[in-house]
């Protein structure tokens, strides 16, 4: 058995000013933006109880929205989901890249501690 959630909302920019970006979707979400991180490629922005956490990323692809889906095992994970119809894209550091039958990207991380005791749990 293992256990996952939705724990991000990825707000995806290609190009332009990080900064400037941060500032909209800050100003937009109600949620104050940190700085831009030391890589330059993030800004994250304030959390909020019983919400997904939210970010701003600098990209090489057309700007989108993507999901982050927790959990405390990543092959499990993906194996369920290739099981409903989602495909491997890319592995990235710890996690994995996938895209919906919907054309639609996200990515599963591995949950930073316990997960939250709000996941799903999949046998």
């Amino acid at each position: 058995m293992h256990k996952s959630r939705l724990s991000a909302i990825g707000i995806d920019c290609q190009g332009g000013d990080l900064e400037a970006a941060g500032r909209f979707w800050s100003a937009a979400l109600g949620r104050e933006a940190s700085p831009v991180s030391a890589s330059g490629k993030y800004v994250p922005l304030a959390e909020r109880a019983n919400q997904p956490t939210a970010f701003v990323q600098k990209v090489d692809h057309p700007s989108r929205v993507h999901l982050d889906i927790e959990t405390d095992d990543i092959e499990a994970e993906v194996e369920r989901l290739e099981a409903l119809g989602a495909t491997r894209v890319e592995k990235v550091k710890s996690w994995w890249i996938l895209e919906a039958p919907t054309g639609h990207r996200f990515c599963v991380v591995l949950a930073e501690g316990a997960i939250a005791a709000d996941a799903n749990a999949w046998d």
